[in-house]
């Protein structure tokens, strides 16, 4: 079998056998077929799309490429969250504490960022000594412990995930519907969850843009999770402007930091309660959705989430001052500001091209062997249905490096709508998925 052969006969939109799938996937995890024919490959499905069976051999196959954990003996529902990815989206951060804290066991397994949206490794690693690779006899000891644990992929989970991870961030293969659900299921389930809440994410910051897209893309996850006994629920919500107001890694723990502290802009505030209720739902601690943010209040009004990630932030080497001190952050070394060109209301902004923005500042990578500077980034100062005066800041640039910082002008400059009239407001949360398998 030769993968010259697979790359061309899925250019010439030929279905794929299990057995040709799984040889590419494990020439992925163990190096042996080339970058140039794995890209090729992924292209390819970007052009041609997958069938169910190869997309549930795909899934399989990443899936096996190495361990499938077992939490089995920890007292709990094992649950996990996992976004599709956003600009600002930093729910992670906050949900993991609270759902520990609320008697979850949270294994998440998370990436770093692609393309225009930041990833949660990438924030985590913002916080000063925090180590996202622990083996896995470390990942269950702070699973253990905290009732939650943050790493990236080991060795040892998914290494076909992580090569093809790393690959479609730098050949504009991010956005396929079937290597989003193959990468995310595979490392989700490899976690050894008994329940999963995913959060697709629907317009122009979002990878797939139209509410159609994402409505596949979940329903091929629901899908994929339910067929291997897992329960699974997806909420399509809106990315039609960054979440909350801070864009970049260590502003997004900072703010993350916030809302743990009971405070927060009220559209983050709002995502993490209606995710974290539905952990709590699919892991038997709640019966209602109702009931479940109610105890998601209950932890952060009593401080329990945030002394929860406290507590991880310790255990996995990183500096604990930072929760009660976020000023301990990489800073950035300067800031300028982009102001409104005339008077009216924020009706809309090029979500995508904002978070571009702050990729091209530093906060995000251009090639595979970038690295991701931690301090840079974007305050919104005006969100959408905002009023704004001539003058006055949309959003404050911080940045270390001048080189970079025209190009970023330019485009922020035209990332935001200002209209007379106001806009058309769209509920955070659109659809649920699957819900109905749980009342």
């Amino acid at each position: 079998m030769r993968a010259v052969d697979i790359v061309r006969k899925k250019r010439d939109a030929a279905e794929l056998t299990r057995d040709e799938i799984e040889f590419l996937v494990e020439g992925a995890a163990r190096g042996t077929i080339p970058d140039y024919q794995l890209s090729a490959w992924l292209m390819a499905v970007v052009w041609r799309g997958m069938t169910p069976a190869e997309l549930a051999s795909l899934t399989d196959a990443m899936l096996h490429s190495g361990r499938v954990l077992d939490f089995s003996s920890l007292a709990g529902a094992k649950v996990d969250k996992h976004s599709t990815g956003g600009v600002g989206d930093k729910t992670s951060l906050v949900i993991a504490p609270v759902a520990a804290a609320g008697g979850l066991r949270v294994p998440m397994i998370s990436g770093r960022g692609l393309g225009h949206t930041g990833g949660t490794l990438d924030k985590l690693e913002s916080i000063p000594g925090f180590n996202v690779n622990l083996s896995l006899a470390q990942f269950r000891g702070v699973l253990e412990k905290c009732g939650c644990a943050l790493i990236g992929q080991t060795p040892e989970i998914a290494p076909a995930d992580k090569k093809l991870y790393a690959l479609r961030d730098v050949t504009a293969t991010v956005e396929s519907p079937f290597l989003i659900s193959a990468s995310i299921m595979s490392k989700k389930l490899a976690e050894g969850i008994d329940a999963l809440v995913l959060d697709v994410k629907t317009g122009d910051g979002a990878f797939l843009k139209s509410e159609s897209e994402s409505e596949r893309l979940a329903r091929l996850m629901v899908d994929a999770g339910t067929r291997m006994g897992t329960r699974v629920v997806a909420l399509i919500t809106g990315m039609d402007q960054p979440l909350g107001r801070k864009v970049g890694n260590a502003l997004e723990v900072e703010e993350s930091l916030e809302v743990l502290s009971g405070g927060g802009p009220e559209d983050l505030r709002e995502l993490c309660l209606e995710l974290s209720a539905w952990m709590f739902v699919l892991g038997g601690r709640t019966k209602t959705i109702p009931e479940g943010k109610n105890l998601a209040r209950e932890t952060i009004a009593t401080g329990r989430a945030r002394d929860t990630f406290r507590e991880v932030v310790r255990q996995q080497g990183g500096d604990a001052k930072v929760i009660d001190d976020p000023s301990r952050l990489p800073r950035a070394k300067s800031i300028t500001r982009v102001k409104a060109p005339r008077t009216g209301i924020v009706t809309g902004t090029r979500c995508e091209e904002i978070g571009r923005a702050s990729m091209m500042l530093g906060g995000g990578r251009e090639r595979e062997e970038d690295t991701v500077d931690p301090a840079v980034g974007l305050v919104i100062e005006k969100k959408i249905g905002d009023a704004v005066c001539a003058g006055e800041p949309l959003c404050t640039v911080h940045y270390n490096s001048q080189a970079r910082l025209p190009e970023a002008l330019a485009l922020l400059d035209r990332c935001f709508q200002i209209d007379a009239g106001p806009p058309r407001q769209l509920p955070l949360v659109r659809k649920l998925i699957g819900a109905e398998a749980f009342g």
